[in-house]
């Protein structure tokens, strides 16, 4: 991206940031619907990828019913914009108010017994106000980690942002995050990782909907070596102002096997928990990147 491109990215955002928040929320919620119809009807090369990964989440729906699902799921992306640009605006009432968690004693017991709890979550819902209702709601801080995004002023903003709302942010890049993160667990604290895409390129490899795909080691290496409990979450919306959410039974550290089996097996766990909330909302599931290997390869084989 040049330098032009970048400035103007983040002036694109800084307005959204400073504009959205003060609208009415009736009347973001209608400027998200109206951003998303239009740029599902443009069929943009998101679109079309992110009805390509819907295609082996609902493998038996019809163009029809895909297309359908496809633009629900540019609705629902949307509204975690217009929800993340206005969260630091929203009351602390009305973030506790804003997400219903199902088997949220997973956490808090997980939490009162000071061993550290890991939450991993694929790209469902909106992370981000469940973070912030994890800090005002349950009242615990915790540590994240997130991708270096260009232009890095862009970056900044986002880390500003979710600091704002009571994370600690680390960036995703160099190898200080893990010892780090390591050391909040073992000190009793809260991690939480958006773990269904692998930024590396050197996940472990996984059975996802019957496809093989890539999904970080991090999680499970992180519970290996503090002993953290790993607990996977998937948040999705309905009809109403909540957001939903279900925290999953723990993934358990295998007794026998090597450091990297143990991982494979524990990521496994992860990806079809995962799989299990996604099956049920795929509408929410915010997936317009490639993620199976074999687009991925398909990618890499097309002449520039």
């Amino acid at each position: 991206m040049s330098g032009t491109q970048d400035r103007i990215t983040d002036a694109l955002y800084g307005l959204g940031w400073a504009t959205v928040k003060k609208l009415p929320e009736p009347v973001a919620q209608r400027l998200g619907r109206t951003i998303a119809d239009a740029a599902w009807k443009k069929r943009g090369k998101g679109v079309r990828q992110l009805e390509a990964n819907l295609a082996r989440v609902v493998p038996d729906a019809t163009p029809e019913r895909l297309q359908q699902l496809s633009k629900k799921n540019m609705r629902s992306y949307l509204r975690y914009w217009m929800e993340s640009f206005r969260l630091p605006a929203w009351s602390k009432e009305r973030i506790r108010e804003g997400v219903s968690i199902k088997d949220v004693d997973y956490l808090t017991e997980g939490l009162d017994s000071g061993k550290g709890v890991v939450l991993a979550l694929p790209h469902m819902g909106n992370y981000d106000l469940a973070g912030a209702w994890v800090t005002t709601k349950l009242d615990t801080p915790f540590t994240t980690v997130a991708e270096r995004l260009k232009p890095e002023t862009l970056y900044d903003r986002f880390v500003a942002y979710r600091e704002g709302l009571g994370m600690e942010v680390l960036p995703h890049t160099g190898g200080a995050a893990f010892g780090t993160l390591a050391r909040r667990l073992r000190a009793g604290g809260l991690v939480c990782l958006v773990a269904d895409r692998d930024l590396s390129s050197s996940g472990v490899e996984v059975k996802f909907f019957g496809e093989t795909t890539r999904m970080p080691a991090g999680p499970a290496m992180l519970a290996q070596q503090t002993g953290a409990l790993l607990l996977p979450v998937t948040l999705w919306y309905d009809d109403s102002s909540i957001m939903r959410g279900r925290v999953h039974p723990p993934v358990d550290v295998p007794e026998t096997g090597t450091r990297a089996e143990k991982t494979s097996v524990m990521t496994q766990a992860l990806a079809d928990a995962f799989a299990t909330g996604i099956a049920d909302h795929p509408e929410d599931w915010h997936m317009l990147q490639r993620l199976w290997l074999a687009d991925l390869d398909n990618f890499e084989e097309r002449p520039a």
